[in-house]
């Protein structure tokens, strides 16, 4: 599989599970019932495709090691989705942020069960 078919299908998980677990995360951790879920579900799509790409396109120009990859790659991710969820859904950064975290965390954990790059 050529590697934008492999982004898009890596994209696609992404956006399902960091999705899904940032509902979930909002309803039944931080139990918010003032946050519509169209308002999760959109503030979710945004995060995930804010980030991704950098991550398949950007960031291995200019690190190699795949370490340093996961580990700024990761970070980054978290970051920036921070304050995509903080804004969009008008949040203080703790909650966002432990958001954030809670997605990514799933995400990059159920891509390594599946062996994607």
């Amino acid at each position: 599989m050529n590697y934008e078919l492999l982004f898009l299908k890596s994209l696609l998980l992404t956006v399902l599970i960091e999705t899904a677990v940032l509902c979930l995360f909002f309803r039944l951790v931080l139990k918010m019932k003032n946050i519509s879920l169209p308002q999760l579900v959109f503030t979710g799509i945004v995060a995930s495709m804010a980030t991704l790409p950098y991550l398949w396109f950007v960031l291995p120009n200019y690190i190699d090691q795949r370490i340093w990859y996961v580990i700024i790659g990761e970070s980054f991710a978290v970051f920036m989705e921070t304050f995509i969820i903080g804004a969009m859904l008008r949040v203080n950064l703790s909650k966002s942020f432990l958001s954030s975290l809670a997605c990514n965390m799933v995400s990059f954990l159920t891509a390594l069960l599946m062996n994607l790059p």
